[in-house]
Order: C-alpha cells, then sequence, then structure tokens
C-alpha cells in the first residue's frame, strides 16, 4: 500500500504528542525548559554531524571538502526566494489558525511549539527519500525508523511547549505525501549527486532548527526551504 510509511509516521507522532500532553503537565517549567534546550542541542549535533559527513572527504591521506559553492548558493538564492515567498510567515498564520480551531487561544506557546516540531520532523533528507522509498520499492524501513526519532522528539516538545507541536504532524503528512505522489516524477532525476545534495541541504537547515530551540528563535528556517529545490537543480548540470 503506497503511502503506508506515512501513516505508520504520523501514528507515532501522535503517540509521541499523547504522551508528552500527558506527562508535560506534571513537569515544571524548569524541567520543559531543559528538555527543550536538550532537543535543541541534540539536534543541533544531528545536523552538523550528518552535513560533515555528505562534505568531508579523505583522498589519499588527505582531509579535505566538497560541495561548499552548492550549498552556499543553494542557501543563499534559496533564503531569498523564501523570503520574498514569505514561508515562515505563512506557516505561522496556519498556526494560528490552527490554534484558533483547536480552541488554545490561551496557549502561549501554541505556535512556537506547532513551528519547532514542524520544522525539526518535516526538514531533513529521511522526510523525502523515505516517502521515494515507499512509492518506489514499498518500502517502509525509514519512515519507520523516522517515526520513532519523531515520536521522541514531539513527546519532549509537547510536554515543554505544548499540545501545538502535535499539530506538526498535519504538515508532515502533507509532505511526505506530496513526496510519495511526485516521487513517480521524480525519482529517475534523484540521482546519487542530487540526493548527496538534498541531504547536505537538509541537514544544515536542521542544524538551524537546533539553533531555534537551543537559543530561542534567531533563524527563519522554512524560508530556507527552496534550498533544498535548487540543491537537486544543481546536481543535474
Amino acid at each position: 500500500m503506497i503511502g503506508l510509511g506515512t501513516i505508520i509516521n504520523s501514528a507515532f507522532v501522535l503517540a509521541g504528542g499523547l504522551m508528552g500532553f500527558l506527562f508535560g503537565k506534571a513537569l515544571k517549567d524548569s524541567y520543559q525548559d531543559i528538555m527543550v534546550k536538550a532537543c535543541g542541542l541534540s539536534t543541533i549535533f544531528i545536523g552538523a554531524s550528518s552535513t560533515f559527513k555528505q562534505m568531508l572527504t579523505i583522498t589519499n591521506g588527505s582531509l579535505g571538502t566538497q560541495g561548499e559553492m552548492m550549498l552556499v548558493v543553494s542557501m543563499c538564492l534559496g533564503g531569498l526566494l523564501g523570503e520574498i515567498l514569505a514561508i515562515e510567515d505563512n506557516l505561522e498564520r496556519f498556526g494560528q489558525w490552527l490554534k484558533i480551531k483547536s480552541h488554545s487561544e490561551r496557549d502561549p506557546r501554541f505556535i512556537e511549539g506547532f513551528t519547532s516540531a514542524s520544522f525539526t520532523i518535516c526538514i531533513g533528507a529521511m522526510a523525502i527519500i523515505g516517502p521515494m522509498n515507499d512509492a518506489l520499492y514499498h518500502d517502509y524501513t525509514i519512515l519507520t525508523t523516522k517515526g520513532i526519532l519523531d515520536m521522541i522528539i514531539v513527546m519532549a516538545l509537547t510536554a515543554s511547549m505544548g499540545k501545538g507541536a502535535v499539530f506538526s504532524v498535519i504538515p508532515m503528512a502533507i509532505w511526505q505525501g506530496l513526496m510519495t505522489v511526485m516521487a513517480a516524477f521524480v525519482g529517475p532525476l534523484m540521482t546519487d549527486a542530487a540526493l548527496a545534495n538534498l541531504s547536505s541541504v537538509g541537514n544544515v537547515l536542521i542544524f538551524g532548527v537546533g539553533v531555534n530551540l537551543a537559543f530561542g528563535k534567531k533563524l527563519k528556517v522554512a524560508n530556507y526551504l527552496p534550498a533544498l529545490v535548487i540543491a537537486v537543480i544543481w546536481a543535474l548540470f
């Protein structure tokens, strides 16, 4: 069944949100704060280590790098395009709409929880390669593994930021659903180079999500999402 991987992933996210909502009420503010920062620091190092894995090379015993120009161009052009399209602002407006529809007007951290969790579980190579494997090979392994990781992250963010984090399942399901549908068309274009570029840029964005979680919002991460598209296009030329 095509799309089963995303359904499994979504179920894990909802389970994590439920556990976080139930246990979060028992946590003091200081405990909630330390959990958010722990998620942030962990996300920073996950993004950094994965980026270095893609960019660092060893040739004849010498350490080198690759993909620097691709990364700079993709991030600069992607960030500019995202700023023009106001992706971050639109996502926050959607979060505000969800806040009203879910009768959470008194929850001061609803939008913060929604956007933080959405960025964390939607950005990254697993959120693209997983749906592609689901559609092309009926392989749900990547999305199942991602679901377990997402469950832990959403549980911690829900416990510390409130139920807004649970609603991150909506953009995640939409995003991965679109990736699954598009796999039949973009699959042949996803060469090893394209996947490597995608992974590098995606992991830099994950690093940015971690910075926002650990140190407060410093970066408009959503506005850099077009960089993923530019990174793939770069590999085609």
